[in-house]
């Protein structure tokens, strides 16, 4: 079983921006415990994370073929990127995709409460810090067995 934990931009800036919000672990920091909270449950990980656009969907295609599902926090990307939803949707009978978030983006500005990934995604799971990442991962594994 494996499953990839893809991330979008500015998450790399985890620990960093928004500490209020977002925490003070770096992600390197939560990929980290991810790796090890997969290994009690059976599961490789993967990681990825970029802040472009093109690269996200390289590997959306790509996952198909690689993973038994992804994990995405999509970032900015998820309030926005019409490509990344296509991308998603491209795969989706393939694969599943469930979208998270470490922040409740529905309680946060406007712009952000609104997702155009949701609807080619399992299910979206936001509001829970990095243990957003952890339902995610169980999620899937419910959807996978």
């Amino acid at each position: 079983m494996k499953i990839l934990v893809l991330n979008g931009p500015n998450l790399n800036m985890t620990g960093t921006r928004k500490k209020d919000i977002y925490g003070v672990e770096t992600l390197e920091e939560i990929n980290k415990q991810l790796l090890e909270y997969g290994k009690k449950l059976g599961v490789e990980l993967e990681f990825y994370q970029s802040n472009h656009e093109g690269k996200i969907i390289d590997v959306i295609h790509q996952s198909k073929d690689k993973y038994n599902g992804v994990v995405i926090n999509a970032g900015a990307y998820t309030h926005y990127s019409y490509a990344i939803r296509d991308a998603i949707e491209t795969v989706v009978d393939y694969i599943p995709y469930v979208e998270v978030h470490m922040s409740d983006i529905h309680k946060r500005e406007d712009f952000r409460r609104v997702s155009v990934i949701t609807d080619v995604c399992v299910k979206q799971i936001c509001g829970y810090g990095k243990d957003s990442y952890k339902k995610g991962i169980d999620l899937l594994l419910e959807k996978i067995k």
